[in-house]
């Protein structure tokens, strides 16, 4: 019988991390100060594994650091005070790096459970500074991220337009997202993630639930991945777009605060977990997003110029785990997602392809208007999911009204008659968003092959 008790709960407990090279197995072990072991696995496709002395090095610190980020689903919890490591130390630049990655993180699943996080969340640090690590000599290929939409397509294809030998990769068994990465004809890797069962009954008995940086958790099995299978490169798609949150007024209006659905895929986790990862894991294993100098408008155009994957993609969260054959069947249609995918695509693609890969017209249903508000931040902030910004949104939307195939559309044409006169007419110009621009991690040798096509 398991026993929970969340407020109650004083310490949260990292147990234990083992790998098993012939299985290919990683036990990742935590628990609270009352109760039993929680313990998560990870399956890597391809054991036994040889694992030399530098290689096992690496992967025993790749695994420290899965342990560490992947404790985010079950401290969560209870978000107790305490946080204790058995059986290893951290430096304090890895417990600055998870504190970030705890705090922001969880910055929404605080906010809709009303937890003030800051302050609460400290990592026991050892003094002193972890050794740096070597280079491994692993090859350049990829581990390329698929989560079945349109964004990891486009670094796909981009990837395999520059000549970059890659492994598409994913991590659970959506069937969709198999059958996108079957759909690019490239090697594939799904590796295996099995949460302990006690969380979904520790849930059931009262936990903390809601948002964990799942993008983060996932970047962690990939950098174990790389190291196992041989590649020195993991490649996400997250776009610059990405880096931007929600902006919540407190109830008494005297506040505003960014709450950044998306956090593990903006730029400041990407930038502090890569750094992290070369300094402490394998000084030639790059982790990078491809797409993070590009716009998620920008990204749809890219995506718009093939239609190799129009019936096989899908970027609906609310819909995923009930999909058929159909497109219809892939897209709900209500969700956030749903509605930013389409609204992103419309300027870019003929409007009889749109409608025939979301199974119907978004745009001409006035009982979406309060769903498309969210996204043009109308009345409304940003919704708690992976869409662009709201000038994004507006941008694309105004490029609709002006288009005789778009603009008697029920909610085209309420928004040039009733939003639009409110905006600045100079911040709706989609071409400065088109524009390939800010910082990234993407190695030069890349970046040089795949700049030209993302700008064309």
């Amino acid at each position: 019988m398991t026993i929970f008790d969340r407020d109650a709960t004083r310490v949260f407990r990292f147990v234990r991390c083992g790998f098993d090279p012939a299985t290919g197995v990683a036990e990742l072990a935590y628990a609270f100060d009352v109760g039993a072991e929680l313990v998560e696995t990870i399956t890597v496709p391809g054991a036994p594994f040889a694992l030399d002395g530098a290689r096992a090095a690496a992967v025993e610190q790749a695994l420290r650091l899965l342990h560490l980020v992947a404790g985010v689903s079950y401290y969560k919890a209870a978000v107790p005070p305490e946080i204790r490591i058995d059986g290893y130390a951290i430096d304090p630049a890895t417990a600055a790096l998870l504190e970030q990655v705890y705090l922001n993180g969880l910055g929404e699943f605080a906010y809709r459970n009303g937890l003030d996080l800051h302050g609460r969340i400290r990592f026991p640090a050892a003094a002193g500074q972890a050794d740096a690590a070597p280079a491994l000599g692993l090859p350049a290929r990829a581990l390329v991220a698929i989560g079945g939409g349109k964004d990891s397509l486009v670094s796909i294809e981009a990837l395999r337009a520059a000549g970059v030998e890659q492994t598409v990769t994913w991590i659970g068994g959506s069937q969709l997202i198999r059958t996108c990465a079957e759909r690019t004809g490239l090697p594939t890797l799904n590796i295996g993630r099995a949460l302990a069962p006690q969380l979904f009954e520790i849930n059931r008995l009262g936990a903390y639930n809601g948002h964990i940086p799942v993008t983060a958790v996932n970047s962690a099995i990939l950098v174990l991945a790389a190291l196992l299978t041989g590649a020195g490169q993991v490649v996400f798609s997250n776009e610059r777009s990405a880096s931007y949150g929600s902006l919540i007024v407190s109830a008494d209006g005297t506040a505003t605060n960014e709450v950044n659905h998306q956090w593990s895929k903006g730029w400041a986790f990407e930038q502090a977990f890569g750094e992290h990862v070369g300094r402490t894991v394998a000084a030639d294993l790059h982790y990078y997003s491809l797409l993070r100098p590009l716009s998620e408008l920008a990204v749809a155009r890219q995506f718009a110029r093939n239609d190799h994957y129009d019936a096989h993609f899908s970027s609906c969260n609310r819909n995923f785990h009930i999909l058929g054959e159909k497109p219809a069947q892939r897209w709900c249609g209500l969700c956030p997602k749903c509605h930013f995918v389409f609204l992103a695509l419309a300027p870019f693609m003929p409007k009889t392809r749109l409608v025939r890969i979301f199974g119907r017209n978004l745009l001409d249903d006035p009982g979406q208007a309060p769903g498309f508000d969210a996204l043009l931040e109308f009345q409304d902030h940003k919704p708690f999911e992976c869409v662009g910004e709201g000038r994004e949104s507006r941008a694309a939307m105004a490029v609709l009204a002006a288009r005789a195939d778009w603009r008697e559309d029920a909610l085209v044409a309420r928004f040039a008659r009733e939003i639009q006169p409110q905006l600045d007419p100079g911040e709706l110009a989609v071409e400065p968003l088109l524009e390939i621009a800010g910082e990234h991690r993407v190695p030069a040798s890349v970046w040089e092959r795949v700049r030209a096509r993302f700008a064309a």
